[in-house]
């Protein structure tokens, strides 16, 4: 089994964009006025109205997992409720705030009026890697270290309310990973939201880690991870797909050992989901009506859902395109912009996007078979290819291939992914299944070609092909006459041209449902007014 890492999405490349960011005024979306209160640190309660306290702004402080595919996601959530009238601050740790910085510039940082970036630290021994951190170390070194540095850092905030410009705290919005922000947010008596960044079917896959712990199936035998045993239907977990094998649980559980941190670290968190206020998800609810219904039914009703999803048109409806806050971003690579100029020059749906995400590694001798995959596909192709991809080494294509794709293939290290998704060029999408890559590429209406890595993607990937019927399966053995077929039948096939006619239906349900009256928009004002306005909760 390929090592694990934590999903990830977006690809950038090798030139940084600096951004000077002025002043900027969010037209902010109109908001009924909305009773709420404050619980206090002494379980006190007092009204607040529409804003708190004499008409200062609500401040929401929102705390991603310091991993690209959780940040990108908090970032556009936290800029929709910048639009709704809240005062920001985001919360990097400290790794992610030096990579930034040096990613996107030496300004990118400063934030604007409202918004506001502040970082902690992780708890891990200092590092300028420019690479994803080890997520089973950084997993539990963030639930065991993070707390005094979070409540600090709102202690603070809210000493220095009354000399800055910045209100009090009045909720945050942290993702489920990041389980100590409740207890943080207990501790100064304000609400707490939980961003759950994966799907809903990868929910509640981790779930029934229980189930499998109940039926002795966790932890497996050594023979079971070769012998088929993986391959077996599973019919018995409620809410999840009739066409689940075990190997599409997510990936934590193929392991022999009964102490498997990421096993319990992942039903840790997403038992504990039930503790929060509320839930918001990034998927919309026709896309996985079972597995969200499975959420409702599992989750005490305090603990609300509010599906908003895609974020990605959600947020751009409400944020003016070529905006300071829009320029506001969270690539943790440096992006590389001159594809476009590439992909501008080919024929509509001629191309294959190939990116693995930002966790993803492989052996070199998997990044050859892909490569000769793609070269005697006959088709053209951009393809990312990170610094960090192959495990512990440097990636080495052979000369025959590049002479072989030369003037049909683009290579790049990382670019605006979900820019490229929408370019009319693209054809498929070889994709790591990782969500936000799979909201992307059902946004662009792009069908996809599927090698999941690790934890839910192997759920996401299952749902692709079997659910949403938008997807096909390369197989975890990795060889070139596979993907080239793979690519071929996608590319010119009648299931390629089924898949493309329904991930353009998917596109079309996700633009009706996050636009203005759509259900997207109603599930945000519901979590705004009911939740981030209301005070804290007794509970």
């Amino acid at each position: 089994m390929r090592d694990s890492v934590s999903d990830d999405h977006q690809s950038v490349g090798s030139r940084s964009i600096n951004t000077n960011i002025p002043a900027i005024t969010c037209p902010h979306t109109k908001q009924e006025t909305v009773q709420s209160t404050v619980h206090t640190s002494k379980g006190a309660y007092r009204d607040m109205g529409s804003n708190p306290a004499d008409g200062e702004k609500p401040h929401a402080v929102c705390l991603p997992f310091p991993a690209q595919g959780h940040v990108t996601p908090m970032l556009k959530l936290a800029k929709s409720l910048h639009c709704r009238g809240f005062h920001i601050t985001f919360v990097n740790t400290e790794f992610n705030h030096r990579r930034l910085l040096r990613s996107r510039g030496a300004g990118s940082m400063d934030g604007l009026p409202g918004f506001r970036f502040a970082a902690i630290p992780d708890g891990l021994p200092p590092s300028d890697a420019d690479a994803t951190q080890d997520v089973s170390s950084l997993c539990r070194s963030t639930k065991e270290t993070c707390l005094p540095h979070f409540s600090r850092l709102l202690a603070d905030l809210n000493a220095n309310a009354a000399s800055t410009e910045a209100p009090p705290v009045t909720c945050v919005v942290a993702d489920d990973v990041m389980t100590f922000a409740l207890d943080a947010a207990r501790e100064i008596g304000v609400p707490c939201a939980f961003l759950w960044t994966s799907s809903a079917c990868g929910y509640m896959g981790y779930r029934h880690y229980r189930t499998f712990l109940d039926k002795g199936v966790f932890p497996l035998k050594d023979e079971q991870l070769t012998n088929g045993f993986l391959d077996a239907p599973v019919d018995w977990t409620p809410g999840m797909s009739k066409h689940m094998r075990l190997k599409d649980f997510p990936s934590f559980l193929r392991s022999t050992d009964p102490d498997e941190y990421m096993f319990h670290f992942a039903l840790y968190v997403t038992e504990r989901l039930a503790e929060a206020d509320a839930v918001v998800l990034n998927t919309f609810d026709e896309l996985e009506p079972e597995a969200l219904d499975a959420m409702r039914a599992m989750l005490p009703p305090a603990a609300t859902i509010h599906t908003v999803g895609p974020l990605a048109f959600l947020a751009e409806k409400a944020i003016p395109q070529g905006s300071p806050l829009d320029a506001l971003g969270s690539n943790l690579w440096k992006e590389d912009a001159s594809c476009f100029g590439w992909l501008d020059g080919k024929e509509p749906r001629s191309v294959v996007f190939v990116n693995y995400g930002s966790i993803t590694v492989m052996t070199n001798e998997e990044l050859v078979e892909f490569a000769w995959g793609l070269a005697n596909s006959g088709h053209d192709f951009l393809w990312i290819i990170r610094p960090d991809l192959i495990n512990g080494d440097a990636a080495v294509l052979p000369p025959e291939f590049l002479e072989a794709v030369e003037g049909r293939g683009l290579l790049a290290s990382w670019c605006p992914q979900e820019a490229v998704l929408r370019h009319e060029a693209v054809g498929v999408f070889l994709t790591h299944c990782g969500w936000n890559s799979t909201m992307e590429s059902l946004c662009g209406g792009v069908p996809m070609l599927c090698w999941p890595f690790f934890a839910e993607q192997q759920t996401n990937r299952r749902y692709s092909c079997t659910e949403w019927g938008v997807a096909m399966e390369i197989g975890d053995d990795v060889r070139r006459d596979v993907v080239e077929a793979k690519i071929r039948e996608a590319m010119g096939g009648d299931r390629g041209r089924e898949m493309r006619r329904r991930a353009e239906e998917w596109k079309d349900t996700a633009l009706r449902t996050t636009r203005p009256g759509g259900r997207a928009h109603a599930n945000l004002d519901a979590l705004v007014a009911d939740v981030l306005l209301s005070g804290g909760k007794a509970r």
